[in-house]
C-alpha cells in the first residue's frame, strides 16, 4: 500500500508544472482544460479495459461523482481565465485560499472536524503566502472580473475536495476518476463549442503540451492526490496543496527563467512549516467513516 503522504507529494509535483505550461502555451484556457481532461481519460481507458478494474458506481453515487467532474472542470477553466483577466500572482493567491473554505466546509458538513493544529497551520501557511507573493498583492488588488474569478476558483477547489472526500470513501479511485473525467470532458467540450473556442489546428509543440497536461498533470497528479484525499483529511490535503505555489515557482525558474528571490524562499519555508504543523496531531477517524473497499 503506497504512503498517502508520498502520494500527496507526487501529486503536488505533477500538478505544479501545469501553471508553467499554461503560461507558456498560447491557447485558450478553456481549450487547455478540455484537452487536459480528455487526454487524461484516453490514457486511463486502456488500463481499465485490460485490468477490468472498473466498477460501476452505485446509483446513489452517480450524482455526486458527476458533480465532482463538473466542479473540477469548472475550477480548472475558471482558474485559467482568472490569469488572463488579471495576473498569475493575484489568481494564485486567491485560488490558494481554498484551505480556508475547506476548513469551514469540513466544520459544517463533515464528521471529521478540523483540529486546532489545522487552524494554526492554516494561519502560518497563509502568512507564508503573503510573504511569498508580497503584501503589495493585497494592497493592489481590484475587485474586477479577474479577482472574482480567482475567488470563485478557490471556492470550487474547496467544494471539490469536500465532495470527493465523501465519495471516495465509497468507491475505488480509478472508477471515480474515470467517471469524473468523462463528465469533465463532455462538459468542457460543450463549453468550448458554445463559446467557439479553438479545438484543432495546433502546432506539434502545443499538442505535446496537451499530452503532458493530460498524462502528468491530470491523470498521475490527481490519481495520487485523490488517494491522499481518501486516506487523509480533506482540509489537510487542501492546505498541503499550498506548497504548489512554491513548487511552481521552482519549475518556472528552471523552465522559463523566472527569478526566485529571497522573499520567495522565506515565504516557501513558512508555508512548509504551516503544513508540517497540521501533521503534528494525528486525526482519529470514526470507524463508521472508514471505507469498506480500497480506493
Amino acid at each position: 500500500m503506497p504512503s498517502s503522504r508520498l502520494c500527496l507529494i507526487i501529486g503536488i509535483l505533477c500538478i505544479s508544472i501545469f501553471p508553467v505550461l499554461v503560461k507558456w502555451t498560447p491557447v485558450s484556457g478553456i481549450t487547455s482544460a478540455f484537452y487536459r481532461m480528455f487526454i487524461g481519460l484516453l490514457f486511463l481507458l486502456p488500463y481499465l479495459l485490460i485490468s477490468r478494474k472498473f466498477t460501476v458506481p452505485p446509483k446513489n453515487l452517480w450524482l455526486p461523482v458527476m458533480i465532482c467532474g463538473i466542479i473540477f472542470a469548472t475550477d480548472i477553466a475558471v482558474w485559467n481565465l482568472s490569469i488572463h483577466y488579471s495576473n498569475a500572482t493575484q489568481a494564485t493567491l486567491l485560488t490558494n485560499l481554498s484551505p480556508v473554505w475547506v476548513g469551514v466546509g469540513a466544520f459544517l458538513f463533515l464528521p471529521d472536524k478540523p483540529k486546532p493544529a489545522f487552524w494554526i497551520g492554516t494561519l502560518i501557511a497563509l502568512a507564508g503566502m503573503v510573504v511569498l507573493i508580497g503584501p503589495e498583492a493585497f494592497t493592489e488588488m481590484r475587485f474586477d472580473k479577474g479577482f472574482l474569478l480567482a475567488v470563485f476558483s478557490g471556492i470550487l477547489y474547496a467544494a471539490y475536495m469536500i465532495i470527493s472526500k465523501s465519495v471516495l470513501n465509497k468507491i475505488d479511485i480509478v472508477s471515480f476518476m474515470a467517471v469524473s473525467m468523462a463528465v469533465s470532458s463532455v462538459y468542457l467540450l460543450v463549453v468550448c463549442v458554445a463559446f467557439r473556442q479553438p479545438l484543432w489546428n495546433f502546432t506539434p509543440a502545443v499538442w505535446s503540451v496537451f499530452v503532458v497536461n493530460g498524462l502528468i498533470c491530470q491523470l498521475l497528479g490527481w490519481l495520487t492526490i485523490s488517494y491522499a484525499t481518501k486516506k487523509l483529511d480533506a482540509n489537510r490535503v487542501s492546505l498541503s496543496l499550498l506548497s504548489q505555489a512554491l513548487v511552481t515557482g521552482l519549475f518556472a525558474w528552471i523552465f522559463i527563467d523566472e527569478k526566485i528571490t529571497p522573499q520567495m524562499i522565506i515565504g516557501g519555508v513558512i508555508i512548509l512549516i504551516g503544513i508540517a504543523v497540521t501533521f503534528t496531531v494525528r486525526t482519529i477517524t470514526p470507524k463508521t467513516n472508514l471505507p469498506s473497499n480500497k480506493w
